[in-house]
């Protein structure tokens, strides 16, 4: 079995494209419509795999409140960096560099819909 790819409903289409390509580093690969009144975008480089579905109420099981319970993990050269990125976008990230492991660190932030995304960085 392989992975194939995360799907997350979101609000402003626009606005996750910007946040997953300016601060996690992945390109557009297609953007297309997904039937009457939703759209997607599939984000991705090399195996990693984002579907971004945004939709009219109704479309999907809106009982489930967006962005909860979901984390998606990227490994990446400089938390620091990424941190400078977060807070110079004005995205929600509460700064805090986590060390649960020798050679291991990273922090969370909030996508533009409340996804909880967190850059690894493994020494």
């Amino acid at each position: 079995m392989k992975f194939c790819h995360t799907v997350l409903v979101v609000k402003d289409l626009d606005a996750s494209i910007k946040f997953y390509q300016d601060v996690v580093g992945l390109p557009v690969k297609a953007r297309q419509p997904a039937g009457p009144g939703a759209e997607l975008a599939f984000m991705g480089d090399g195996d990693t795999l984002v579907e971004l579905l945004c939709a009219k109420p109704g479309f999907y099981d809106e009982s489930k409140e967006v962005g909860n319970g979901v984390a998606l993990g990227f490994v990446v050269n400089s938390l620091e960096n990424k941190l400078s990125l977060l807070r110079d976008g004005g995205y929600a990230t509460d700064g805090a560099i986590a060390s649960p492991a020798p050679g291991m660190q990273f922090l969370f932030a909030k996508d533009p819909d409340g996804y909880n995304v967190q850059f690894i960085a493994k020494q």
